[in-house]
């Protein structure tokens, strides 16, 4: 059966290895016969939450940015795959951003049961992305009917397309099948 799935690259670099490894999942999931929008945060304006809350009652946020219409996509897609650049062993602070502007999934009838996560960073130890991890599942766990699915991690990539050939991206676009 079709899903609905949303990639959502957040780096910011032009034919940056994180988006690549998006890019191979949607590939992968598109092979499945899934339903598949890609969303990059490059050029995208996302403003920090203010912690107001008026997203609970009002069902979006109030601050009028790109957040809001990437949230709404994030809750009716059953699949959701953010694609993140290491920085200082953790997401990128905009992929943090975001996930704190889609607080008002919190009080909502979401979509979303299985969450992935796909990374890329020039250290190569298994370890690195073990905070972004945790900091992702920390945003999952406030969705009791969602989960994290599956990670995929392209170490030793540093420079725009540096993931070329890199086995990570064969990991990505099999996960993607699998979904």
């Amino acid at each position: 059966m079709s899903k609905r799935i949303l990639v959502i690259s957040t780096s910011l670099r032009e034919k940056s290895n994180s988006q690549a490894l998006g890019d191979a999942f949607a590939a992968g999931a598109r092979e499945a016969g899934h339903q598949v929008e890609q969303i990059s945060l490059r050029g995208r304006s996302i403003a920090f939450c203010t912690g107001c809350l008026a997203c609970q009652s009002a069902g979006q946020c109030v601050i009028q940015d790109d957040a809001v219409e990437i949230a709404e996509k994030m809750g009716v897609a059953e699949v959701i795959a953010f694609a993140t650049p290491i920085y200082y062993y953790e997401m990128s602070g905009q992929m943090k951003t975001l996930l704190d502007r889609a607080n008002a999934l919190f009080a909502s009838d979401y979509a979303f049961r299985d969450i992935y996560l796909l990374t890329a960073a020039a250290e190569e130890d298994d370890q690195v992305p073990a905070r972004a991890e945790s900091g992702l599942t920390g945003w999952i766990d406030c969705f009791e009917k969602a989960r994290l699915a599956g990670t995929v991690f392209a170490g030793g990539v540093n420079g725009p397309g540096e993931t070329v050939g890199h086995p990570a991206l064969e990991r990505a676009r099999a996960m993607g099948r699998q979904v």
